[in-house]
């Protein structure tokens, strides 16, 4: 199954981003926007993992997790991956956020499973680019947003079920989820 490690906004941090590109959306159709109720902050992408794997992965994920405190955490502004991915930047306690990213990837080395060796750039995704479109004027009309400030209280072992439909809608389910307690 295809794995990722993820924390995610509340619900009053997804509806302030969600309103704040409502027009953006409308006015750019040609992008593939990502679904508000799927919004998450990827800390590791793990591609396929088999089941013995996975189980190795649960123990050490929920031993990251303990050591790791809550963080506050804020979405802000976007910017872009070329004119590939347009995202939104995350501020707060960033150096924590990029602690609990450097623990999730060694959990998977750990137990076999490879991970990109690149550095991790805490953002949300909101769109991918089609065809050669310019997000340019996407990231100017949302620079200004600035997202309340929330607290990121748990980790979650994500399972991406890849889209088979029209538009290629991939669907997201929790596997696992760990409280933050940084005992």
């Amino acid at each position: 199954m295809r794995l990722f490690v993820a924390v995610t906004p509340p619900p009053e941090a997804v509806a302030e981003l969600s309103s704040a590109t409502e027009a953006v959306r409308a006015a750019h159709p040609r992008l593939r926007w990502t679904r508000p109720d799927q919004w998450h902050l990827t800390l590791a992408f793990l591609g396929t993992v088999g089941d013995e794997a996975r189980a190795g992965l649960v123990d050490r994920l929920a031993r990251a997790a303990a050591l790791h405190p809550p963080m506050r955490l804020a979405l802000t502004g976007a910017g872009r991956f070329g004119d590939r991915v347009l995202w939104t930047r995350v501020t707060g306690d960033v150096a924590a956020l990029r602690g609990l990213a450097a623990a999730a990837r060694v959990a998977a080395t750990r137990v076999g499973i490879a991970v990109e060796e690149r550095p991790y750039r805490p953002h949300l995704t909101l769109a991918r680019g089609r065809d050669g479109a310019d997000l340019r004027p996407v990231v100017d009309a949302l620079a200004g947003f600035a997202g309340c400030t929330w607290t990121a209280t748990q980790l979650h072992l994500v399972r991406s079920h890849l889209g088979a439909g029209p538009d290629r809608t991939s669907r997201y389910e929790t596997l696992n989820s760990w409280p933050l307690t940084g005992s």
